[in-house]
């Protein structure tokens, strides 16, 4: 069983991981540690629904994660909240896009309102991740769990609706959408990790 961090560590260490996106570019070299923290990373990607997926997303912050279960965990979550909030700028402007059919316009609307859910959800998930230390940690889990699962939802609904229409709005986004839901897909697989090896 592994220690689990207070709420304000790993609040700070979400932090932290927020600026090594955008201050720390992927190094040349990979440091001695870091051979741990990669086949970490890939072992407990390969029991996710899209391992190799997760494994890219995650392996270029080997240095952040190291063999840390949790911050593997708040990694994901965070990596798939940047993912989703991106998708959900994209969709808004290319609903106001000249030239769409109503009904796609409607598709687009109504995704672009799933995938807003979608970042509220990932957002509390990572929230209530950051209580981990300070409260009941099976409780804790199940909010989590609950929110993720839902931002899963929501997302694939999206996906539903774009697959319903047709030509270029199709075509931009479908994959766009179907990654978000990927990526989700592998946090919840980690989050289920977490609590297993907690319990």
């Amino acid at each position: 069983m592994e220690a689990f961090s207070s709420k304000n560590l790993f609040a700070s260490l979400l932090i932290l991981f927020a600026f090594s996106i955008i201050f720390c570019p992927a190094q040349a070299t990979k440091k001695p540690y870091q051979e741990a923290s990669t086949q970490f990373i890939r072992t407990s990607c390969s029991t996710t629904t899209y391992p190799k997926l997760c494994f890219h997303s995650l392996s270029k912050h080997a240095s952040f994660i190291q063999t840390n279960r949790l911050l593997l965990t708040g990694t994901s979550l965070n990596v798939t909240l940047s993912s989703a909030k991106s998708t959900s700028v994209l969709m808004s402007t290319l609903a106001k896009s000249q030239g769409l059919k109503p009904r796609e316009i409607a598709a687009m609307k109504d995704c672009v309102e799933e995938l807003r859910d979608s970042v509220d959800e990932l957002r509390k998930s990572i929230d209530e991740m950051s209580h981990l230390g300070n409260s009941n940690f099976d409780l804790t889990m199940n909010d989590v769990q609950t929110w993720v699962s839902a931002a899963l939802t929501d997302e694939s609904t999206c996906t539903d609706g774009i697959q319903e229409t047709k030509g270029n709005v199709k075509t931009t986004v479908r994959g766009r959408i179907v990654k978000v839901a990927q990526l989700t897909s592998n946090a919840l697989a980690l989050i289920n990790q977490l609590a297993s090896f907690h319990g």
